[in-house]
């Protein structure tokens, strides 16, 4: 099974059809944590998805008509999603679920295959349920002569997304990979140092980026204004309100947009890292296991860790070493990467943050500091085999 991601061109109807669904699931979602949060509290017991599924259909939807107005298998799908998310946290997989928000835009409306001529793909266009056939951004992108088994249609910053997901027969092939393998080191200054002397520069010092981030700044400091002068405006002046509404919203969707566009301009980035790595066809690869959550309490570099997307990467390069079959490793997050002498392998006691070039004690043998954890990845005899 594969995904396959990419923007589609809706008319008037269909943005309609999409966004009522979006509002209905959100809805749907946030009640269902509601009403178990409330029934554990007194009861403490769990209502499960399939039995508010049936108290939405006899009960609520009398109460509120509107919910029977978009396709029931979204609506079920957004109750059994909330389902999930309330079994995992019983489970400690993760916190409590939380109610989701309009201008998160983070619910996706599910479609399945309900009839044989359902998702249907050409080269510029597919046949979602409900919504007919749709133009797609991306032509011949996703393939006509595979089975398409289901799809979720989701809205970001004023653009609408398809994801379809693919049966697909692959043929592996085992390409032949060198004797060498690789050690990556992660970091702030540059995004990641290999032990062949390769570096790739952190994206974010970029002028592209920064000034993306200063435009961002500006927008959100005149949606704070709007806020406030949307707060001191009385009841009675409707009319006022109601424009300073369409402000306010018109702002918040160029936020959006410069979220998704820098978004956009990490993920690039990252996948190129990716396939510059993979060019060389390593035997192994091998990263550190970082500590982000404790990386984080530092208020001075949160920003700086957080828009670098070091676990967003280990997942994709996880994702490529599997399908290319290369051995990707991780070493114990208290691994002395930094302090080992890549040459001698004796241990510095002490090795601070300004210290950049890393000079043994022992050997006297001299390396930039990251080149040298890099080495030291790449030398490492204990670790954990991720793929």
């Amino acid at each position: 099974m594969k995904a396959y991601k990419t923007e589609i061109y809706l008319n008037a109807k269909q943005i309609y059809k999409v966004t009522n669904t979006i509002g209905v699931c959100r809805f749907l979602y946030n009640a269902f944590i509601s009403y178990n949060k409330e029934l554990y509290a007194k009861e403490a017991r769990f209502f499960g998805g399939m039995e508010f599924d049936k108290y939405v259909n006899n009960e609520l939807s009398i109460e509120k008509p509107w919910i029977k107005d978009v396709s029931s298998k979204a609506r079920k799908k957004s109750i059994m999603n909330a389902d999930t998310a309330f079994r995992k946290f019983f489970k400690g997989e993760s916190k409590f679920p939380r109610f989701k928000k309009k201008n998160r835009q983070d619910v996706k409306v599910y479609f399945p295959k309900n009839n044989k001529t359902d998702l249907e793909v050409e080269r510029h266009r597919i046949k979602v349920p409900t919504l007919g056939w749709v133009s797609l951004k991306e032509k011949g992108y996703i393939p006509t002569n595979s089975l398409v088994t289901s799809c979720t249609v989701e809205e970001t910053a004023g653009r609408f997304f398809i994801s379809v997901l693919v049966k697909e027969e692959v043929e592996l092939v085992h390409e032949v990979l060198n004797e060498e393998g690789l050690g990556i080191d992660l970091g702030l200054k540059d995004f990641a140092i290999l032990s062949d002397k390769r570096i790739f520069k952190n994206i974010n010092k970029s002028i592209r980026i920064k000034k993306l981030e200063r435009k961002l700044k500006r927008e959100q400091r005149s949606l704070s204004r709007k806020y406030e002068h949307y707060k001191k405006l009385t009841k009675t002046d409707g009319e006022a309100k109601a424009n300073q509404r369409k402000n306010l919203n018109k702002n918040i969707q160029r936020i959006q947009k410069l979220h998704l566009r820098l978004t956009n301009i990490r993920n690039a980035y990252q996948a190129y890292v990716i396939r510059e790595v993979m060019k060389t066809k390593p035997l192994f690869i091998t990263l550190e296991n970082l500590n982000i959550k404790s990386m984080m309490k530092n208020k001075h570099l949160s920003r700086i860790i957080a828009n670098q997307k070091f676990y967003q990467f280990k997942t994709n390069l996880k994702h490529t070493c599997r399908k290319l079959g290369v051995e990707l490793r991780e070493v114990d997050k208290f691994y002395p990467s930094s302090k080992l002498c890549s040459k001698c392998q004796t241990k510095k006691l002490k090795l601070s943050l300004s210290e950049r070039n890393f000079i043994c004690n022992a050997c006297g043998h001299t390396l930039d500091r990251d080149e040298n954890a890099a080495i030291n990845l790449k030398q490492a005899k204990k670790y954990t085999i991720l793929t």
